[in-house]
């Protein structure tokens, strides 16, 4: 049997894994280890007395690839960065930082809703977990909302939707995740994520502001506070600002060379949130309930890429993605037409799977398709596809396929952030969130056809670096 034909089976079992109910995690460990088996065993004739040593070959590749990568300094960025938003949060900097937004723009339609979007812009600014940025905010802002006659699911969905921004706004751990399977610039990803991560906050909150307006009853305006109010509200906030701006400096330095690197500067952004909780009165209850739950975000993000990453390796020897990119060059397409087919996939795909394993198991694949469609790895903008170099098309499809990652953190059945919402707060079913977070699809939506219409909007920061 040919190599290619082992992956094609070995791949449609670990899909009928996840659809069954099995974490990706272990589906694609599992998966992957097999398959390593099954190639090392064919390579040998399936001859019996050899299958022992395919065992044996296997069980040393799956044990020191997952290692190799898992070890390395750039996925470090993942912790600190987790780590800055649970501290920020026991901290009470989020709930200023809501109060904040609160104040200057809850007066407009769908006030509550906005602020809420917002700040959690704001949040994702020092938090790299979508899943930590909607359970934080599900606690502050859901109450808020309720308590002024908001829809309850409208209110859900706006936190679940809000939650999604964490994904694409540096420091983000998915954008992380991106770089080192495609082994891109971390920097410059991240750099890549400002603008269409503030682009999707601001599409959101007209979307909101629209609705407010189509339905009265759905997101009532609060007005009443005073200039002194608003101004007063403006200091307790200023810590989250000066962090990112820290991070900021450290890792892109506008005006010369960089201070460190991404890695250092989630370490830096996360100590100086640590002492600005412990001035604010932070106690050991609640550093070691910020500890604990980034102990448990880290762990689960990397078991996904532990097993992922055997399957991957068992793709490589298979030669699925040299494949898969052959056939899609082969097409008689626009390469065009055919980015378009692949993000519709990952909408679908989104929805049987989280969204940090669904990259992992894709992206091997799909990411060398996408770099022939435009021309290859070193390709010019002169004679590409999409209009841009290798390195540029690198980073745009990364924002673009990470975008569509928020997409499927919120649609059903697996949608991760709804499912939190509804945990958070327990007069709140998972359909209730499902429901409210519908009119966010079209949000998304446009935000993705404007990315892909203009790559401009995602370039235009890491074209400066």
């Amino acid at each position: 049997m040919e190599p290619i034909e082992i992956g094609l089976w070995v791949t449609g079992g670990m899909l009928v894994l996840v659809v069954l109910g099995m974490r990706v995690a272990f589906a694609a460990a599992l998966a992957g280890f097999v398959g390593l088996v099954w190639l090392r065993w064919n390579g040998f004739g399936y001859a019996p007395e050899r299958f022992g040593k395919a065992l044996e070959i296997s069980v040393k590749v799956a044990g020191q690839v997952p290692h190799s990568k898992v070890s390395a300094n750039s996925l470090s960025l993942i912790p600190t960065f987790i780590l800055i938003g649970y501290l920020a949060y026991y901290a009470g900097l989020t709930r200023a930082l809501f109060e904040a937004a609160k104040r200057w723009i809850a007066w407009v339609p769908g006030g509550l809703a906005v602020s809420t979007v917002f700040a959690t812009a704001g949040f994702a600014a020092v938090s790299g977990a979508s899943v930590a940025t909607a359970a934080v905010f599900a606690r502050i802002a859901i109450p808020e909302m309720l308590k002024v006659g908001y829809n309850k699911r409208f209110a859900a969905g706006v936190v679940a939707a809000g939650g999604t921004l964490a994904s694409l706004i540096p420091p983000s751990a998915i954008l992380v995740i991106y770089a080192i399977i495609v082994e891109q610039d971390v920097g410059k990803l991240l750099l890549a994520g400002f603008i269409p991560g503030a682009f999707s906050a601001v599409i959101y909150a007209v979307l909101i502001i629209g609705i407010a307006v189509l339905f009265k009853n759905v997101g009532p305006p609060v007005t009443g506070f005073t200039w002194r109010e608003r101004l007063v509200s403006l200091p307790p906030a200023l810590p989250i600002v000066a962090v990112v701006v820290i991070i900021i400096f450290f890792v892109y330095n506008p005006f010369g060379d960089a201070w460190g690197t991404p890695t250092e500067g989630g370490a830096v952004g996360a100590f100086i949130v640590f002492l600005m909780a412990l001035y604010r009165g932070m106690r050991w209850a609640e550093l070691k309930s910020a500890l604990i739950e980034t102990a448990k975000l880290t762990v689960m993000i990397f078991t996904i890429i532990w097993g992922v990453l055997i399957y991957v390796r068992f793709l490589g020897f298979a030669d699925l993605p040299g494949a898969f990119a052959d056939w899609i060059t082969s097409l008689h397409m626009s390469p065009w037409l055919i980015l378009v087919c692949i993000l519709l996939a990952y909408a679908v795909l989104g929805m049987f799977m989280d969204a940090i394993g669904m990259l992992l198991l894709t992206l091997p694949v799909v990411y060398p398709a996408v770099m022939a469609l435009n021309g290859g790895e070193y390709v010019t903008a002169a004679d590409s596809a999409f209009g841009m170099s290798g390195e540029m098309c690198a980073i745009w499809f990364g924002i673009l396929v990470v975008k569509m990652a928020e997409f499927c953190l919120i649609t059903p059945p697996i949608g991760l952030n709804c499912f939190v919402v509804a945990g958070v707060r327990p007069d709140l079913s998972v359909q209730d969130v499902f429901r409210g977070v519908m009119p966010f699809f079209l949000a998304d939506a446009v935000t993705i056809g404007l990315l892909v219409a203009f790559p401009a909007i995602v370039l235009w920061l890491p074209s400066l670096a």
